[in-house]
């Protein structure tokens, strides 16, 4: 089994997820900040690259502003980025829509990402599932990601539900969604995290149900 060559990306970990609309609500922020935090020691010792994503929209606009203070990276993200740390800008919830950062991968002979950030219920989705045709393997720190509630014409969901769901519906086929701590252990072995599959996640759903 070949050793995974990873890189962690951590995602919007900026200043709209503190408060207002978009305050991180599931996991707590604070604990899924902790938990990147930790997952960034763990890949600098272990020498995996780190990628910090900023999301960023024209100025004026209602989030993500360039320059609004909604729009600056959290604190101990930015005290701790260096030039030891690619930086990218997306303007789209993948990751990889329109940032040159899948170039960036294959030149570092990446082949798998660990994501790590907000939200869960957008954009660690989006670039999970855009992660699949681009060829790279995923895995998510389900605590150091997080969701807010949800609710609409549709329906509505609590931030537990919404985000304990989509770490289910991830695993099932796109991604291997982990704690911090095994991620930490595998980082240090180049052990590979392995997700299930859809027919096995369908059948023990039914045996559940």
């Amino acid at each position: 089994m070949a050793v995974p060559r990873r890189a962690l990306v951590l995602i919007d970990i900026q200043q709209e997820y503190v408060e207002g609309p978009l305050g991180i609500q599931y996991p707590p922020r604070d604990e899924s900040l902790a938990r990147t935090l930790q997952a960034w020691d763990a890949a600098n010792q272990a020498g995996i690259p780190v990628v910090i994503v900023q999301h960023e929209y024209p100025a004026g606009t209602p989030v993500f502003a360039e320059g609004s203070d909604g729009w600056q990276l959290q604190p101990e993200i930015r005290d701790r980025a260096s030039t030891e740390a690619k930086r990218v800008v997306k303007n789209y919830s993948s990751i990889f829509a329109e940032t040159g950062l899948e170039q960036w991968l294959r030149d570092q002979e990446i082949d798998t990402v660990t994501l790590a950030g907000y939200m869960t219920n957008n954009c660690v989705l989006a670039s999970a599932a855009a992660a699949e045709p681009l060829g790279f393997s995923v895995e998510v720190l389900a605590d150091a990601t997080g969701a807010v509630h949800l609710s609409n014409a549709a329906g509505s969901a609590s931030a537990q539900q919404v985000h304990e769901t989509l770490m289910t519906l991830l695993h099932s086929n796109w991604a291997a969604a982990t704690t911090t701590d095994a991620w930490t252990k595998a980082a240090v072995t180049g052990e590979e995290l392995t997700p299930s599959n859809l027919v096995v996640s369908a059948l023990d759903g039914r045996a559940a149900n």
